[in-house]
């Protein structure tokens, strides 16, 4: 029988692995998928996003708000021809459930992967569920490594390798040095190949990060950019997401516009501009609006992908 990289005639190097190689300025945005199983939405806003992004991420329950499976969504979109970033949290899985899932994700030509530890469960939607968390990130990633080996985290064969391009998360903004270089080197040591940021409001921090660590480590990283919709949508990040801490200025200059989410859109094409001169590439974030994305793509001075 032959292999699903055979049946499909996919190479084996993700899309967005290829262009991180050449050195391109990648692009990436991410669509949470549906509280539900119509994926209609879903695949429109995706499909709007296809020829301006390397990868459309889908989210795993993000905030811990349960949805629709990452994989499920992540098949959906390599199935209308649009490269996906799947998102895997240890929250809610074992360590025989991760496997299983990248293993599903494999055996669907599904290559990239973002390891992450997921958002405390009383931060969601169903906070009497019981935290899994037998693996953190780091261990998420080391795991995926050790696939791409061809075996198991118990040391086992698998039939053949799996061929994951993997992610991981990075704060440049967190308030400890230490902690962000620690971090930073332990998923670069576990086997992480690009990053992707959390939302980025202080730039000048960025550059230290890249400076100091990034740039070193030989990593593309993404900048995480935000789009705000309205001052009291900055207020609610402010209160809601730990870290982040959007300036006064911003949520000023957004309180004072005639439009806000137009002055919203302008914001987060200046700020693709600012983080075009310090990184590899940009990861946006513009939850409910990703109809919009091209246009602050267009706004920033990055057009259609060739």
């Amino acid at each position: 029988m032959e292999s699903a990289q055979q049946l499909t005639g996919m190479s084996t190097i993700s899309k967005l692995q290829a262009a991180a190689e050449r050195g391109d300025f990648l692009v990436t945005a991410e669509i949470m998928p549906p509280k539900g199983p119509d994926t209609q939405d879903f695949a429109h806003k995706a499909q709007l996003l296809k020829p301006r992004v390397h990868a459309v991420n889908v989210t795993d329950s993000n905030r811990a708000v349960m949805r629709l499976s990452p994989l499920a969504g992540a098949i959906l979109l390599e199935q209308m021809g649009i490269e996906s970033v799947c998102q895997f949290a240890c929250r809610d899985r074992n360590r025989i459930a991760l496997q299983a899932d990248l293993l599903g994700a494999a055996a669907f030509g599904i290559r990239n992967i973002l390891a992450l530890t997921g958002d405390p469960v009383k931060s969601g939607d169903h906070p009497e569920a019981k935290s899994v968390c037998d693996f953190e990130s780091v261990r998420l990633l080391q795991a995926i490594a050790t696939l791409n080996r061809g075996q198991d985290c118990a040391g086992h064969a698998l039939n053949a390798p799996t061929q994951f391009y993997a992610g991981a998360a990075i704060d440049p903004q967190s308030p400890s040095d230490s902690g962000i270089k620690s971090r930073f080197l332990r998923k670069v040591d576990a086997g992480a190949q690009f990053f992707q940021s959390q939302m980025i409001t202080d730039f000048e921090r960025l550059a230290w990060f890249m400076e100091t660590m990034a740039l070193k480590a030989g990593r593309p990283i993404l900048a995480g950019i935000f789009l705000l919709k309205s001052a009291k949508n900055a207020h609610f990040i402010n209160r809601v997401l730990p870290g982040v801490n959007i300036p006064e200025s911003v949520i000023n200059r957004l309180e004072g516009a005639a439009d806000p989410l137009q002055e919203g859109i302008q914001l987060a094409a200046e700020q693709i501009q600012m983080a075009r001169q310090l990184c590899q590439g940009v990861h946006l974030m513009a939850i409910k609006k990703e109809e919009v994305i091209p246009h602050i793509l267009d706004l920033a001075g990055i057009g259609p992908l060739g």
